[in-house]
């Protein structure tokens, strides 16, 4: 964006301060015009990143919303199953030193002693249960578990810094790996003592049944486990989103506020020149004056605070 003036105007105004700064009017708002113009596309720019970043945070979200289901899905098999068997077994109570017995007999027997200690006592590692949240955090899960007003959600978000967000997640995600690491040697030797009471195969049919049913007792609190720390890590990631979308419609609004700002910027300059070629110099070139003026000063208003 450039303009130029003509030399028969410039020749017409006074050659005072005034009328310098009255050729200089039309230029220095150009200037102010191609950069409200530069900061409008920048911040639209922004508006589109943040609604790109807000999609891929979604597909997160939804991929751990997914395992949450399949998990919570698994557990209810298991105790759909757990209450055919238990139909038919007589006493429910489990042969706890039979069981002992038989895992001394088994390779690596103090590793499956472990696992079957577990299943006895239907007890999950420590990890099983999601880490608890910081204050600002927590407080923006409740809102949006509680289906807070938008008004009110969008409050509560923006005091919520994204970082904080970020390492609550992290410490979410680790947690639900270390479950995993923890749990693995548990399944494991829990499904070699399986192994050998196999029913079709094992000549300790009562003991069969009671592992069996220990086995489908904890498989269904491993899932539910599992579940839970899949849904915490997926609301970290709606928030995520929604702290996007909020970004983005925040750019998106100082866009067009910038983009109004040039606007009057451009009419600032067409009414200068038009106070250059006008005999009316003084009062066309004040009106140019005060619209620059208040592009400006709007543009600093919407850089600053909005």
């Amino acid at each position: 964006m450039k303009t130029e003036i003509p030399e028969e105007l410039k020749k017409d105004v006074p050659p005072t301060i005034w009328g310098k700064v009255l050729l200089a009017t039309p230029v220095v708002m150009t200037i102010v015009a191609t950069l409200l113009a530069a900061l409008a596309q920048g911040e639209m720019t922004k508006a589109q990143y943040d609604r790109a970043l807000a999609a891929q945070q979604q597909s997160k979200a939804g991929d751990q919303w997914g395992f949450f289901q399949a998990k919570r899905l698994r557990s209810a098999v298991q105790l759909g199953t757990l209450d055919v068997v238990e139909a038919t077994v007589a006493d429910h109570r489990p042969d706890a030193d039979g069981l002992r017995a038989l895992a001394a007999t088994l390779s690596d027997p103090a590793a499956v002693r472990t696992a079957l200690d577990f299943l006895l006592a239907g007890r999950l590692p420590e990890a099983a249960g999601a880490p608890p949240a910081p204050g600002p955090v927590q407080a923006a899960l409740d809102a949006v578990e509680q289906g807070r007003p938008e008004p009110e959600l969008a409050r509560i978000l923006n005091a919520v810094t994204p970082e904080a967000i970020a390492a609550s997640l992290r410490t979410a995600q680790d947690r639900a790996r270390a479950f995993d690491d923890t749990l693995r040697p548990i399944i494991s030797a829990g499904d070699r003592l399986g192994d050998v009471l196999e029913p079709t195969t094992t000549e300790h049919r009562a003991l069969s049944k009671e592992f069996t049913v220990l086995r489908l007792r904890y498989s269904a609190l491993r899932y539910d486990a599992e579940a839970r720390l899949n849904q915490a890590i997926a609301n970290l990631h709606e928030l995520q989103v929604r702290q996007s979308n909020l970004s983005a419609e925040r750019h998106y609004r100082r866009s067009q506020w910038f983009f109004d700002g040039m606007l009057a910027a451009q009419a600032a300059v067409i009414i200068a020149t038009f106070a250059i070629a006008a005999r009316k110099r003084n009062f066309l070139w004040t009106v140019a004056a005060t619209a620059g003026l208040g592009a400006v000063s709007f543009a600093a208003y919407v850089y600053l605070f909005l």
